[in-house]
């Protein structure tokens, strides 16, 4: 509980209630402010209105219905809710439309919403990912102040990431809007970053496309390493010791996914295009990545038939890991899913396990079920593509035993090669 006193408090609208906007809403409510969540979807917010998630997200549904049970976050479908909210925070979905350019039809038609509805003392925060220059826009269209505060959660820890984040960023003209919108925050232990709208929806784009550059880094040093003989993981471990680098996002994997690097890396390299700016780092880094699926593909060719160019054709591989991270259950343009789809081009027949999804969730390439040892069965080879710390306590002799041929590539480099090949298996890692 949050012990802001009742003058503190503020009566806030948030826009949207997609991943980004139930968080905000909830997180806020605790935080001790009045928020009123709205979405045009009335079926959504019938479920919210129960306190029903629709997300798997570590501690949000305790903080939704902690806001509903003690009356500070209600849920509805009707803008005009907010005509006395004194700061609306705008979570719309921004997808990635044609040429990588941001699609606005949504963002616009919440912001037309607004226009008769809000006080006109009320300010708006732009919590959505959005082009550089749509928070000036915003504030010309609905003749108030308004300010770039973009959100930097990842999935699976996003209620910890809004509660304890590494940085808020305020980009605002008006000091006046911009206080308003830090006052947000109040009793949150972050340092308050302030700058000018532009910079602000820029930092978040630059922020994901700069992790998109590392992953796609380490991902081709682990090539590298497997060329040379060397190991990725000494290699990764001696450059995460160095401050000005850091350990985050350099273990090699089947590359980057989700639903933000990919939209985000390619609105940014829009941005530059538009812009007249050459952004060939960024380029490459997007190329890297889909070259990297293409990578596992032949990596999986080379454990399971001994070749790089050995037939797949209906071959039984098992799939450890569909979402496109771990402690989530989204698979957004998921690399384990675009690694599948290449595997299946091939002919292989492939079944799946994730501990994140339902056996309804996937469906297209692969037959997912939920029970592990159904994947190993009589399968040439399995291949982990999510990194879940649950992989640790499987029992790798009983799946050994099961599998056709006892192999298994690792794009995570998750387990121990030396347990896997106890209990029977071939272990291949990457960049190993």
């Amino acid at each position: 509980m949050s012990d802001r006193t009742d003058r503190n408090r503020l009566a806030v609208g948030v826009v949207g209630t997609g991943y980004v906007g139930l968080t905000s809403a909830a997180c806020l409510a605790h935080l001790g402010h009045r928020v009123t969540g709205v979405d045009v979807d009335a079926t959504k917010i019938s479920s919210l209105s129960r306190g029903e998630i629709p997300i798997a997200e570590p501690g949000l549904g305790a903080l939704v219905a902690e806001g509903l049970s003690e009356g500070r976050l209600a849920f509805t479908t009707d803008p005009d809710a907010l005509s006395r909210a004194e700061v609306v925070v705008l979570c719309v979905p921004t997808p990635t439309g044609p040429e990588g350019a941001t699609e606005l039809r949504a963002f616009d038609a919440a912001v037309g919403s607004l226009a008769e509805v809000l006080d006109p003392d009320c300010v708006v925060a732009v919590k959505s990912t959005v082009p550089v220059g749509t928070t000036t826009r915003t504030e010309r269209l609905l003749g108030r102040p308004a300010v770039s505060n973009p959100e930097f959660l990842r999935e699976g820890h996003a209620v910890h990431d809004f509660l304890h984040p590494d940085r808020i960023v305020v980009g605002a003209t008006d000091p006046t809007a911009a206080d308003l919108v830090t006052a947000l925050y109040d009793g949150v232990a972050a340092p308050v970053l302030r700058t000018d709208p532009a910079s602000a929806e820029l930092a978040k784009y630059a922020s994901n496309a700069f992790l998109a550059v590392k992953v796609s880094y380490v991902n081709v040093l682990a090539e590298l390493c497997e060329r040379l003989g060397a190991d990725i993981v000494d290699v990764a471990r001696v450059m995460g010791l160095d401050p000005r680098i850091g350990s985050a996002f350099l273990a090699p994997g089947p590359g980057w996914g989700g639903s933000c690097l990919p939209k985000d890396t390619r609105a940014l390299l829009h941005t530059a295009d538009e812009a007249g700016v050459d952004f060939a780092l960024l380029a490459d880094t997007v190329a890297a990545n889909r070259h990297q699926h293409e990578r596992v593909v032949t990596k999986v060719r080379q454990a399971v038939t001994g070749a790089t160019d050995g037939c797949l054709d209906g071959l039984r591989l098992g799939l450890l890991g569909l979402t496109f991270k771990a402690g989530t259950d989204d698979v957004r343009a998921s690399p384990a899913l675009a690694v599948a789809t290449r595997l299946a081009e091939a002919g292989a027949v492939l079944t799946g396990y994730d501990p994140g999804i339902d056996r309804d969730r996937v469906a297209g390439v692969v037959q997912v079920v939920d029970d592990v040892t159904l994947v190993a069965k009589d399968a040439a080879g399995l291949v982990v593509l999510t990194e879940w710390p649950e992989f640790h306590d499987l029992d790798w002799a009983l799946l050994a035993a099961l599998s056709e041929r006892a192999t298994i590539v690792d794009t995570r480099n998750l387990l121990d090669p030396e347990l896997l090949e106890r209990a029977g298996f071939a272990y291949h890692g990457l960049g190993r």
